[in-house]
Parts: C-alpha cells; sequence; structure tokens
C-alpha cells in the first residue's frame, strides 16, 4: 500500500504550470473604450481570407483599466457555427489575470442579428465568469464587409 509519505520518484503525476508572457509594457497597451475600439481591434486580427467562410471564435482580455492583455483564437468552426466551450474562454481570462474580457465571432452571412445559441452562450458566459470575479464587458460578432454587432451597445449584457 503506498503512503502519503513516498518519494515524487514513485509517482506518477503531471506537473501543470499557468503562464503568460508579455513583452508589451502596461502604458503602450491599447485602451477600450467602447465598443468599436474592441471591433478595431479583434478586425485587425481576423484572417481576412476566411471571415467570410468559416466561422471563427475570439477572446479580448483586459486589465482592470480595460487595456488589452491579449487576444486569442479559441475556435474555428463551419460556414455557420464555431463551438466554444466555456472552460477554455475561463482558461484565457485566468492565465492572463484579466478583469474582464470581451468575446467575438464572425458571421460569414453578413447577418448581425444574434442567433439563439449566441444569446445562450453569453448568459452562460457571463454566469460563469461572474463566478470567478471577472466581468464578460461585451459579445461582439464581426461582419465580413467591416460592421458589428455589440451585446453591450444593445444592452444584452
Amino acid at each position: 500500500m503506498k503512503t502519503a509519505f513516498e518519494s515524487p520518484e514513485t509517482r506518477k503525476v503531471t506537473e501543470v504550470t499557468l503562464s503568460y508572457k508579455t513583452d508589451v509594457k502596461p502604458r503602450d497597451r491599447e485602451l477600450i473604450t467602447s465598443s468599436q475600439d474592441a471591433y478595431n481591434i479583434l478586425y485587425k486580427f481576423w484572417n481576412q481570407n476566411l471571415i467570410e467562410y468559416v466561422e471563427e471564435f475570439k477572446i479580448l482580455l483586459l486589465n482592470r483599466s480595460n487595456r488589452v492583455l491579449g487576444i486569442a483564437s479559441l475556435s474555428k468552426g463551419t460556414t455557420s457555427a464555431s463551438i466554444v466551450d466555456i472552460k477554455h474562454i475561463l482558461q484565457y481570462a485566468i492565465k492572463t489575470n484579466a478583469s474582464g474580457f470581451i468575446i467575438a465571432h464572425n458571421h460569414p452571412s453578413g447577418n448581425s442579428d444574434p442567433s439563439d445559441s449566441d444569446i445562450t452562450i453569453t448568459r452562460k458566459v457571463k454566469e460563469a465568469a461572474k463566478l470567478m470575479d471577472i466581468a464578460l464587458l461585451d459579445y461582439i460578432i464581426i461582419l465580413p464587409a467591416e460592421g458589428y454587432y455589440s451585446f453591450a451597445d444593445d444592452g444584452r449584457i
């Protein structure tokens, strides 16, 4: 029978590390003051060769001063769907020690109306993030022709 006092060499346990590395000084980070600011940054990081063909889901991570800590792609899907795991959203927020975040995905169809699944995921993400004391600040739907829909601007967050 094994005991808690055995040496570490006799056990097989994987070490887990969390890291977030940045070379951007806090004063040089982009400031988000509106959905337009967030859209401008997100759109720059979207693959323009795919924006009309497949849905992609991204997260924009912010510190307490609403300065950008980073951006990450969470998933790529099909022309009509992109699956995202709430655990992955929170992993990125926790890794960067974010105080808030903005999620976004594109609608290749060019239709800015949020789908039922967009509305559902917004509610679930907001509730999960709240438990971690992290704020979902907006959910932005990016359109191929340089337009967007903001849940926050529409009073839905």
